[in-house]
């Protein structure tokens, strides 16, 4: 009954506006849970900084010089090292998912790095690199590279082999098989792959960020609570998770842009 009740409401709303209301939802119940000062025994909201305290604190933020400091670090730091990422990951996935001599020879040494968290990668990465830019465009790297290569892996082998024989059937050449065929669809799952990657990529900046960084969104972070303020530190939060939410869509709306055919489809259904 509330399934159906529910389904209804959200048939008579355009989605934008389901999902504004969503968000609303939930900061009506974290400002409700910090007035209240909700305190479950597991989870207290006694110290945690009501919403609108970090919006005056997101204010006074975006009225600072050092606002766009912040910002400009970490999307050039995102952005160089899920480039990076994106390519390697990529032409690597690529190569494993069609040919048998790459994927014995290259798939091995990356399950064996896959498993290192971003964390891990630190200390390495600032003894491997003369600047701490470099090491944190490193660490922003490896958080990306895996998702691109497993979805691009994963899109090539679940090409069907149907398609490939008939191409080859009508006399096509193995580039164009590769061109025509295999890399349209695989296509979906490396735009995926990219879209997940730039999300990893935030989470690993955010964490190099906090220990090697001068600028950033995460040493803001990680600034404000050194010194025990809170309302910052939910702004900081709130950044990430609305540049990481972006940057991801951007990647979602250029793959739907190299993926004319998928629109066709939808409209169709």
């Amino acid at each position: 009954m509330v399934s159906s009740t529910t389904e209804s409401l959200r048939a008579g709303l355009p989605r934008a506006t389901w999902r504004i209301a969503a968000l609303l939802v939930c900061v009506i119940a974290w400002h409700l849970a910090t007035r209240q000062r909700v305190n479950l025994g597991f989870i207290t909201f006694q110290n945690v900084p009501p919403p609108r305290e970090v919006a005056e604190s997101a204010w006074s933020l975006l009225q600072s010089p050092l606002v766009l400091q912040h910002l400009a670090a970490s999307l050039r730091r995102v952005f160089i090292g899920f480039g990076l990422a994106a390519v390697a990951g990529v032409a690597l996935g690529l190569a494993i998912g069609r040919a048998r001599w790459a994927e014995d020879t290259l798939l091995p040494p990356l399950e064996v790095l896959r498993p290192i968290p971003a964390v891990a990668w630190i200390p390495l990465a600032i003894l491997m690199f003369p600047s701490s830019e470099a090491s944190m465009v490193f660490i922003t790297f490896v958080g990306a590279l895996f998702p691109v290569l497993l979805n691009t892996v994963h899109g090539v082998e679940a090409v069907d082999a149907r398609l490939v024989a008939s191409a080859r059937s009508l006399g096509a050449g193995r580039l164009a098989v590769f061109r025509e065929v295999v890399l349209p669809g695989a296509l979906p799952s490396i735009v995926t792959g990219l879209a997940i990657g730039m999300g990893t990529a935030w989470f690993c900046l955010v964490t190099a960020e906090m220990i090697s960084g001068q600028f950033g969104i995460g040493y803001y972070t990680w600034m404000s609570y050194t010194i025990q303020n809170y309302a910052d530190i939910v702004v900081g939060m709130l950044f990430i998770g609305v540049l990481g939410m972006g940057s991801s869509a951007l990647v979602r709306w250029a793959g739907q842009a190299l993926m004319p055919w998928r629109s066709v489809q939808e409209k169709r259904a």
